[in-house]
């Protein structure tokens, strides 16, 4: 509910100039409890002031309403674009803007713009080009969203406020009608430009603060070791799926991710001393170095299309949209009832050829090209049948060496 917005004005009589004109002071309120007093910069003489304005017909008083109805309409205007935005407005942010000690505050969308333009400058240097894809569609989404809601162009960071955020966020999934996950990206976007103002003093508290973000449902993103072996022992219907099959699996066998999978060549094999071969790079996404001894299947799919692609690539690989769509086609084949991608490969390394065979998740996570071990524990997704293997080797080594004391 808005409160009541108030501008009254009044004589400063204890400052009166010699000539007897006298300031003109603003009283502005908002509501019952909150009120402040501001000088309007004009003067005027006693003898035609009344009732909180200038009586009379002549030039100087007609002058001087008209510039007192202006401060009090301004005061109006200000007041409603604070309140569009935020829940409580006091009458001192109403004054500051009305003075114009708020017109030098850093702005939203400017400061998201500038931002934005900044991390396109670093893409191919430290910075991925879709990353700035994602936060260009935010800023999209953010400013779309005060143009509807609020009827502005840009809004000072100290407008924002929690309601802000809610109102975004039923705004993504209403009026946008957004999926979880999208929602969950766009408002991290968000929630990171605001963060970095907060770290360079533009405001010193967080609108996001005690907001999380409705997450989707999580599903299971590796493929199980009989979805595995359907995938290999399957007849498919179409010479091309073959290899769109191996391409997958050989991202299941090794996690490497489908950027990775498209610049690999003969320099990054390496023979071991014990006659293993390593694939030894650095992850496109990230720089980081991960080193890779090969198992037995990715060893045959290697060996399998030698020589075909060109530019001395290890294997020839088809577009990531193309995969995608034609993996969905090859798993219904196989009787795999559900959405395959090929990230899922990557997945399926992590929790069911590695993790959950019992290699340590410091190794995964070097085999994996990961910085930090919590980026690991994503893929640690532990299984009944894990649990049961697990504790029947556990039961296997105590059996008999602790006893009753009877």
């Amino acid at each position: 509910m808005k409160q009541v917005v108030k501008v009254s004005f009044y004589l400063k009589k204890n400052q009166a100039k010699s000539d007897n004109q006298c300031p003109v002071m603003a009283r502005l309120s908002v509501g019952k409890s909150s009120e402040t007093v501001f000088s309007t910069k004009m003067c005027v003489p006693v003898s035609i002031w009344s009732s909180g304005r200038a009586t009379g017909k002549s030039s100087t008083a007609i002058e001087l309403n008209r510039r007192l109805d202006e401060i009090r309409a301004s005061a109006l205007s200000h007041y409603r674009e604070l309140s569009a935005v935020k829940e409580k407005v006091t009458a001192e942010q109403v004054k500051n803007h009305l003075l114009g000690m708020a017109s030098g505050q850093e702005t939203l969308l400017a400061y998201f713009r500038r931002h934005n333009e900044n991390f396109d400058k670093r893409v191919g240097i430290n910075r991925k080009k879709g990353s700035a894809k994602s936060y260009w569609n935010a800023f999209n989404h953010v400013t779309a969203f005060i143009k509807s809601k609020y009827k502005l162009s840009d809004i000072p960071f100290t407008a924002l406020d929690r309601s802000f955020i809610d109102k975004f966020d039923l705004y993504l999934r209403v009026d946008c009608a957004l999926a979880q996950g999208t929602i969950v990206v766009i408002t991290t976007r968000l929630n990171t430009i605001i963060k970095k103002a907060i770290a360079e003093g533009i405001i010193t508290s967080n609108p996001f603060a005690g907001y999380v973000a409705e997450r989707p449902e999580r599903i299971q993103k590796y493929l199980t070791q009989q979805e595995l072996k359907a995938l290999m022992t399957t007849p498919l219907t179409k010479p091309h799926h073959y290899l769109i099959r191996d391409l997958f699996l050989f991202s299941c066998y090794t996690g490497i991710p489908y950027s990775d999978m498209c610049k690999l060549t003969d320099e990054e094999l390496e023979l071991a001393a014990d006659g293993e071969l390593w694939i030894k790079t650095s992850r496109v996404k990230t720089g980081m170095d991960y080193d890779l001894p090969l198992l037995d299947i990715p060893l045959q799919i290697l060996e399998r299309y030698r020589g075909i692609a060109d530019g001395g690539r290890l294997l020839p690989m088809y577009s990531n949209s193309e995969l995608n769509r034609e993996l969905k086609t090859v798993a219904r084949t196989c009787g795999i009832h559900r959405r395959i991608t090929f990230h899922q490969g990557r997945h399926t390394y992590a929790s069911e050829i590695t993790l959950s065979q019992g290699v340590p998740i410091e190794t995964v996570s070097r085999m994996l090209g990961h910085g930090q071990i919590k980026t690991t524990q994503i893929y640690a997704k532990i299984t009944n049948d894990k649990i049961a293997e697990d504790m029947k080797a556990l039961d296997d080594r105590i059996c008999g060496k602790f006893k009753f004391a009877i």
